[in-house]
């Protein structure tokens, strides 16, 4: 039980079925999954759907601060991704066409790989520090997305562009379809080949690892690319839920709240060691918090607060300190209960 304790899953995976729980007992309904023309609704279903953008930021953050570094720019990014498809989409004058918004995407997505690129050109080549080169990026960002929405919120009625986040497949919403792959993709390259320990290795000791014969700087600049593309992605979803590019709007708060998944899945800020279930499990405890903070009907002037206490409680349990002392006392009811060799036991001996 003790190893269980420690493990660094145990305390995010608590704490979500703590919340989940706590919402059933409040709403019955909130567990309660139904299906209409083989397509799943419901509460849960609607939090899978929901968690897909902040999911695929988080997996880029969880990359880029495994190599010690932080990525301020996805919301930015973001709101690039979306201004520059719906501007295609929108020029066309055939926004119902598969291909014209096939290739929307497809530059959207070359747009926030390249800017994935800046970053780690600023990092890697330039040696800025990260939190600074990201920054110029996340103001200048939007400002490029005002630019390129002419400082309008650009509106298109697109069913196939729609389709990517209102859309379903086989029984499930095509936005969580995409974080799923994102998060499979992701768990392979990383844990199943040696880009993994790599990328862990140039977060441990960037210096020590350059000397070992790892390429460094471009394992860093690869993850600024990856956090960059799966920004973009993010971006395309949030824009086809709204039918909209609103770069004001699109993306805020969101790399902090990525920051924030990351964290309360077990990975440290400080680099090295990452946990991509922990990150997974991180995103799905703040949208299933949001979930009941919509429930409860908090006004949105007082739900940070409310966000804010319960994510310290969550943070606060998985402290180091704190697992240490449930372990610790743990071990003392288990020490209890076996204090030593009982009378007959010695008499024996004797």
């Amino acid at each position: 039980m003790n190893a269980l304790y420690k493990h660094r899953l145990f305390w995010p995976i608590a704490s979500l079925l703590a919340l989940i729980a706590i919402n059933a007992i409040a709403r019955p309904q909130f567990i309660k999954v139904t299906v209409r023309d083989g397509e799943l609704y419901g509460a849960l279903v609607t939090i899978l759907k929901d968690s897909a953008p902040l999911m695929l930021v988080a997996l880029g953050m969880t990359i880029v601060i495994a190599t010690r570094g932080i990525d301020l720019s996805v919301g930015a990014i973001m709101a690039v991704s979306g201004a520059v498809a719906l501007t295609i989409i929108d020029g066309s004058g055939s926004p119902d066409n598969l291909a014209t918004v096939l290739i929307a995407v497809v530059v959207a997505l070359l747009v926030a790989l390249i800017l994935g690129a800046w970053n780690g050109l600023l990092v890697t080549v330039l040696g800025i520090q990260p939190i600074v080169a990201t920054l110029v990026l996340m103001l200048a960002g939007r400002g490029a997305a005002l630019l390129i929405t002419g400082g309008e919120i650009t509106t298109v009625n697109s069913a196939p562009f729609k389709w990517m986040s209102g859309g379903y497949l086989v029984a499930l919403p095509v936005a969580f379809l995409i974080g799923l792959l994102a998060i499979t993709i992701m768990g392979l390259i990383e844990r199943r080949t040696a880009l993994g320990v790599l990328t862990e290795a140039v977060g441990i000791n960037p210096e020590a690892s350059r000397l070992a014969g790892v390429r460094a700087r471009g394992i860093i600049w690869g993850a600024y690319m990856v956090s960059g593309i799966l920004a973009g992605v993010a971006g395309l979803i949030y824009a086809s839920r709204i039918s909209a590019a609103d770069a004001n709007a699109a993306g805020v708060f969101i790399e902090l709240y990525a920051i924030l998944a990351v964290v309360l899945g077990g990975t440290s800020l400080n680099g090295g060691k990452f946990s991509i279930a922990g990150t997974v499990v991180g995103v799905f405890i703040i949208q299933t918090l949001d979930s009941t903070i919509l429930f409860l009907g908090i006004p949105s002037a007082q739900s940070p607060v409310f966000f804010g206490f319960v994510v310290a409680i969550v943070v606060v349990v998985q402290s180091p300190r704190v697992r240490t002392a449930l372990g610790s006392l743990g071990g003392r009811r288990r020490s209890r209960g076996t204090s030593g060799p009982s009378t007959d036991t010695v008499e024996v001996a004797r």
